[in-house]
Order: C-alpha cells, then sequence, then structure tokens
C-alpha cells in the first residue's frame, strides 16, 4: 500500500510522514522527490521547465520504483509529496492502479496566512520564493480537484504528532 501525503510546502508532509512512518508497521518514507533529483542531475540537463514534474518520465519513473521497492520488501510506502497537475496525480494513480497498488491519498491542508507564516519562518530551510510561489496554485487545486480526490486534513491547529495519529488511524481502520 501507499500513504501518499499531498499538499503545499508549509503543509508538514515531511515531518509528518516520518511520525507515520513509525506509527504504521512494515512502512518505509519514500520522497518521489528524489526521483526528481536524478533527473536533475542528467548532463546535459533536461530542457527546463521549472519544475520536474512536468518533465514526462517523472511520472512514470515514481510509479516504477514505488512498484519496484513494494515488490522487494511489501508493506507499506509513506510518500510525502506535492502534485498540483491533476494530469500529473491520475497519471500517477493510474499507474500504481494498474499495478493493484492500493493508494490512501492525504492532503495535508492549512490556510494560506498559516502556510505562509510556516514557509517565511521555516528555521531549517529558511523563507523560500520558491515555496511560496506554490501557494496560489495549491489554492487552485484545492478548490478545483484536490481536495475531492483525497482525504483531508486540516493542520492549522495541529501538530504533526497529532496528523500522523489521524493518518495511522484512517489507514489501519
Amino acid at each position: 500500500m501507499i500513504v501518499w501525503l499531498n499538499g503545499t510546502h508549509g503543509a508538514g508532509k515531511t515531518t509528518t510522514s516520518a511520525l507515520v512512518q513509525q506509527l504504521i508497521p512494515d512502512s518505509r518514507v519514500f520522497d518521489a522527490e528524489k526521483v526528481g533529483v536524478t533527473l536533475m542531475d542528467i548532463t546535459p540537463p533536461l530542457p527546463s521547465t521549472g519544475n520536474f514534474q512536468d518533465w514526462p518520465p517523472w511520472r512514470p519513473l515514481v510509479v516504477e520504483t514505488a512498484r519496484r521497492v513494494l515488490e522487494y520488501t511489501g508493506g507499506t510506502l509513506v510518500m510525502p509529496m506535492t502534485v498540483l497537475v491533476e494530469r500529473y496525480w491520475r497519471e500517477i494513480s493510474t499507474g500504481l492502479s494498474q499495478h493493484a497498488i492500493p493508494v490512501r491519498h492525504f492532503v495535508l491542508h492549512a490556510d494560506q496566512d498559516t502556510l505562509r507564516g510556516r514557509i517565511e519562518g521555516d528555521t531549517v530551510l529558511g523563507p523560500s520564493p520558491f515555496r511560496l510561489h506554490y501557494l496560489e496554485p495549491y489554492a487552485e487545486a484545492a478548490r478545483t480537484w484536490l481536495h475531492s480526490e483525497a482525504e483531508v486534513i486540516d493542520t492549522t491547529h495541529l501538530t504533526p504528532g497529532q496528523t500522523a495519529l489521524r493518518i495511522a488511524e484512517a489507514v489501519k481502520s
């Protein structure tokens, strides 16, 4: 099974994924961003797009990597990854479905002011114009398709531990 944690930057995906992994037996965290980083390391570089998710190889490589890891280890993959383009989500979720891999899709949500505050006050990564840039695309995806495709957890007033517990309980039930 895959537990996919979606949502924009500042929602708490990375922190929560590590905590979810501790609560679900036989689980591992797989950050699909690493697939994008691998593609960014190709030289000469792939055509510039502004986001590695726009590269056609990224999506099937995420599916294939997840499939191969689950085939090798079994268990559950916890995947913290923002996907805001509906067509990309459909490609990934359909690819996983074709391999009979069940997906529990969660969106970690917070209001725009909370997200902005978290990003601007991030003591690890620091304030990030890149991360702030995705607030409006997230809001648009949430309004148009994303929230209807997932189990939404409002993290505005939750700690990462409380969020992880809600996800783990939902997955186990």
